[in-house]
């Protein structure tokens, strides 16, 4: 499986963190495409946050139009916006396509691949609303950075790790998480 992971400058970079881990941890994964976007890496930096490092990892600039993910025959499977800003949603969700984020975004919806958008905004306006329902209305699973209690958590870090094992689950990759009734 090939996946691009997105970081737009939403706070909430440990769940940027936590997916890469699960990502470079599973076999099925051979290749992961990074690209931040212009503030990304201001806000993981400001919550500190390190991003691991792996030889399954890509590095793209989110203006280079001409990488990889930017093409719909460069076929990858599926695509993760984590976290990511109300902004980039409604850019996306316009059909505007002026960075590689916004790019590879509209591919994995014109290809009919998978794009997980999860958002970190509270509250939500209308128009953040009405844009979400156009992603997803265009096949995109909107995934809000949304933690829950269930399995009683313990610490932030088990806290955060209940929303990425969701997004894990959605990306249709076999790995431990929490169940619910187990």
């Amino acid at each position: 499986m090939k996946v691009v992971v997105a970081i737009t400058a939403a706070s909430g970079a440990i769940y940027a963190r936590q997916l890469l881990e699960q990502l470079i941890g599973c076999k099925d994964v051979e290749r992961i495409a990074l690209i931040y976007s212009a503030n990304a890496e201001a806000v993981v930096a400001t919550e500190g946050v390190s991003l691991p490092e792996s030889e399954k990892i890509t590095l793209y600039r989110n203006d280079d139009l001409f990488a990889a993910p930017a093409s719909g025959s460069a076929s990858w499977d599926a695509m993760v916006i984590v976290p990511s800003s109300v902004g980039t949603v409604g850019r996306i969700a316009s059909g505007v396509s002026q960075s590689l984020i916004e790019r590879a975004a509209d591919v994995m919806l014109k290809e009919r691949r998978r794009l997980i958008v999860v958002v970190r905004e509270t509250p939500l306006s209308l128009i953040h609303l009405r844009n979400m329902t156009v992603l997803t209305e265009a096949g995109a699973v909107i995934l809000p950075a949304a933690p829950s209690f269930y399995s009683r958590p313990e610490s932030i870090e088990a806290l955060c790790l209940t929303v990425t094992e969701r997004i894990v689950t959605l990306l249709g990759i076999s790995a431990p998480h929490f169940t619910w009734g187990e």
